[in-house]
């Protein structure tokens, strides 16, 4: 009795068919640039879902950073709320409770906070 299923049938080669550009009816360059499409597509809805989006809010963020002053209440990316009491080159000094201040990176502030 002959088996109908053969584990080792799948690795092997029965019928190679190939289809050349001529065969096909299309060009080489125009063959080759349709081959590219769904490539170009993934690249182009990446940009616009992923990268532009991120730009934006890298851009609104160094916008914000340099718009603080002294006086501003922020919140840090490590959730530590504070005043800012100092600003120099890359380093903002806010107060976090009475006569506590601490130095921190000017990236390292996630948001500027209304004053409650």
């Amino acid at each position: 009795m002959k088996n109908l299923f053969n584990p080792f049938n799948l690795f092997t080669v029965k019928n190679a068919y190939a289809a050349s550009a001529a065969s096909s009816g299309q060009g080489g360059w125009e063959g080759t640039l349709w081959s590219f499409a769904p490539l170009i597509a993934i690249v182009v809805i990446f940009y616009l879902l992923v990268i532009l989006p991120q730009q934006k809010r890298t851009k609104d963020h160094k916008k914000m950073i340099d718009s603080l002053k002294v006086g501003d209440e922020i919140l840090t990316n490590g959730g530590i709320y504070g005043i800012i009491s100092g600003i120099a080159d890359q380093v903002f000094t806010i107060e976090i409770a009475k006569d506590v201040k601490i130095k921190i990176a000017k990236n390292a502030i996630a948001t500027k906070t209304s004053k409650s």
